[in-house]
């Protein structure tokens, strides 16, 4: 195993490896942001990864969500990451609940971390409020355009923070949607090997007028 993660061992050394292989997480959502997140985090030692998503591959899914290829269309998001997951590490058990965030609640399965790669704000409100009733972080994530937005969630209140409503997202492209994943994975790496995580701040990327990428960060309002 140890020979697998070479590089990542050369980062932090055998113990900090081995630990990871006894962390369990939950990707909520197998799109966009979901599929960048199994091959950032899917073959980096995490013992057990559940991807959960109800939603079937359609074509105009398949420029930006980077799991799937031509042909895949209606199959289930989460069983073609789960498998992709399990075909690229052995080091790796990856579950596929084809079912909403709701109804993967009720299964009563224990995670470390629940990384958000939704595509709606009711449904990130719902993960908020399960991850306050039962005292565990969570990490946000959403990208639209040419922005996105980042937050590793403990004390904070995501309900205070935004406005909870329905909309239709803008148009995308591909590689915003892997950068905000990737900066996900690296604060969901770094909280789950045990290293030290900037919390309850919300980081905004954007391209402002004359294409330059700028990151502004803002303190979150503290949970009731």
């Amino acid at each position: 195993m140890m020979q697998y993660f070479h590089r990542q061992v050369q980062l932090w050394g055998e113990e900090t490896q081995l630990l990871l292989q006894d962390k369990k997480i939950a990707i909520v959502g197998s799109g966009g942001l979901g599929s960048s997140l199994a091959f950032a985090l899917g073959s980096t030692g995490i013992g057990e990864i559940h991807m959960i998503d109800f939603d079937e591959v359609s074509l105009h899914n398949i420029h930006r969500q980077i799991a799937f290829k031509v042909g895949d269309e209606g199959e289930n998001k989460a069983l073609i990451n789960s498998q992709l997951i399990e075909q690229r590490c052995p080091y790796a058990k990856a579950i596929a609940h084809n079912c909403n965030f709701i109804e993967w609640t009720k299964k009563g399965i224990e995670v470390d971390l629940i990384i958000d790669a939704t595509d709606n704000l009711p449904t990130r409100g719902d993960i908020n409020a399960y991850a306050k009733s039962i005292n565990m972080p969570w990490l946000y994530g959403s990208v639209e355009a040419w922005h996105g937005q980042v937050a590793f969630i403990e004390n904070s209140s995501f309900n205070d923070a935004f406005k909870i409503i329905k909309k239709t997202p803008a148009g995308i492209a591909a590689p915003i949607v892997m950068h905000i994943a990737s900066l996900q994975a690296n604060l969901a790496l770094r909280y789950l090997a045990g290293l030290s995580v900037k919390k309850d701040t919300l980081y905004y990327l954007f391209f402002n007028e004359d294409g330059e990428l700028i990151t502004q960060k803002f303190g979150l309002p503290k949970a009731d």
